[in-house]
């Protein structure tokens, strides 16, 4: 029987460079749009935990909606069909990367623009299948589990949003995709640690935060003083990813998912 009997065929989504510019709050005051950002999708070999920034709550409304797997058809069809399910009657919408990471495979660069479709879809998308590519991504990528969001967080309490911070942030994403091309470990670390810098700056309860009691400051500097590059899986902490050549103790790899073998028929 395969794990995914229990956990459901659809993919999890794992978000890299440049998050947050999916929200028109702050891709609207971008002075230079577009505003990339990075998501990859994951194949469910293991259940990872919820409240940790992989779009598990996304990913429970696209069950109720494909219990059996996604199905063929337009895959951006589909991503607007989850956006509306998840987000109707919501005062804060989920970005269209949780739903793009989740039914899109590969490596996908996403840029958003205030212009385009206000802000809520990319205006263009960029997506790399190549196998020997996510070899190495997959070679270089490492989670280690921190923390699960807890019950009451919410990030946007104190937000000091800048047209320079957000073109910064928005600019991680762009270098993010470009060195998973040139398979260049040094310049994704790079772009992780300065996509953090811009959380910490625009939206600074995404790291610290009255209901977190983790050091999630002190633990990420910590890594990054000693690998490449680490970011934080999503706002509040969740997993920390770390960009290194070899794996660092008590990590675990991830799987990528480069096609639709968890497609259903018809």
């Amino acid at each position: 029987m395969p794990l995914t009997s229990v956990i459901g065929p659809l993919p999890y989504r794992l978000a890299l460079a440049g998050g947050w510019i999916d929200q028109p709050f702050v891709s609207r005051l971008n002075p230079e749009p577009p505003g990339s950002m990075v998501v990859v999708a994951l194949e469910p070999d293991v259940r990872y935990m919820e409240r940790c920034g992989l779009a598990t709550g996304t990913r429970k409304v696209a069950q109720r909606l494909w219990p059996t797997g996604l199905p063929s058809g337009d895959r951006m069809e589909q991503v607007r069909t989850l956006y509306r399910a998840e987000n109707d009657d919501r005062p804060d919408p989920s970005g269209s990367q949780d739903m793009i990471g989740l039914i899109v495979p590969g490596i996908c660069r996403l840029d958003y623009r205030a212009d385009h479709e206000g802000g809520r879809f990319p205006a263009r998308i960029d997506q790399c299948l190549d196998p020997d590519v996510a070899a190495w991504l997959q070679g270089v990528l490492h989670l280690i589990p921190v923390n699960q969001r807890p019950a009451g967080y919410h990030p946007l309490g104190e937000q000091n949003l800048s047209p320079d911070g957000v073109r910064a942030l928005g600019r991680t994403g762009a270098d993010c995709y470009a060195a998973i091309l040139r398979r260049d470990a040094a310049a994704l670390g790079a772009s992780m640690n300065a996509c953090m810098a811009c959380w910490e700056a625009l939206l600074p309860q995404t790291v610290v935060h009255p209901l977190i009691d983790i050091d999630l400051r002190g633990l990420l500097a910590w890594y990054q003083r000693r690998f490449p590059g680490a970011m934080y899986s999503g706002c509040g902490g969740g997993y920390l990813i770390i960009v290194s050549e070899t794996a660092p103790s008590g990590s675990a790899g991830v799987r990528i998912r480069l096609g639709d073998a968890t497609e259903q028929e018809g």
